[in-house]
């Protein structure tokens, strides 16, 4: 079973969806016997680093979480991925989770073509920058869905793939048994769906 964390922060309908879609067994919780239970985690993530951050320390679940990363797979998607950092720079300095070496700083201050626009959403094709099991059903340059205003920093050892946006903005990385995607799977049709059934299978 693959539990998504609930604490409070996003939308969790598509990616349920997507993953009963998979013919997978997930479940919505924001119970620790669960996340132990789980043979994987999924942490979502939509709006702001502090305030998600508050609302996870409120659950009592960071500890459980910590603990189970070091278990079995992992999967920290959109904001849920900042999450795993070990800080970030949106509205002040907090700190992360400390699963996977890094920062989160602002999209607008690092664009080299400040005529983007940020939030940086819609499609970009992934470069893969090295070989992981979570691609082994994607092609380099395929699609996948954004949308954010900041991205993992200082992460190069742990990134996986990236999107050019006049920078590589960090699309996926790893740690250990621990992953994130800054793309939502979930929202980027048959190949999001791909990845979500190669994590499944990890």
């Amino acid at each position: 079973m693959i539990a998504i964390v609930d604490y409070g922060v996003g939308n969790l309908y598509s990616l349920v969806s997507s993953l009963h879609h998979l013919g997978l067994a997930a479940e919505v919780t924001g119970k620790a016997e669960d996340l132990r239970a789980a043979d994987r985690i999924v942490l979502p993530g939509v709006g702001a680093f502090g305030d998600a951050r508050a609302k996870l320390d409120a659950t009592g679940l960071v500890p459980v979480l910590l603990e189970e990363a070091e278990k079995k797979p992992f999967l920290g998607i959109c904001l849920g991925m900042q999450l795993l950092f070990d800080r970030s720079f949106e509205y002040g300095e907090h700190p992360g989770l400390g699963l996977v070496p890094g920062e989160v700083a602002d999209l607008r201050e690092d664009l080299t073509d400040k005529t983007l626009k940020v939030p940086h959403m819609g499609w970009n094709s992934l470069g893969i920058r090295r070989a992981d099991p979570l691609f082994k059903y994607v092609e380099p340059g395929e699609y996948v869905y954004y949308v954010h205003s900041y991205y993992g920093k200082n992460c190069a050892e742990s990134t996986l793939a990236v999107s050019d946006y006049s920078i590589p903005v960090t699309g996926a990385v790893r740690a250990g048994r621990v992953y994130g995607t800054q793309f939502h799977p979930e929202k980027s049709g048959d190949t999001g769906l791909r990845i979500l059934k190669a994590f499944s299978e990890l």
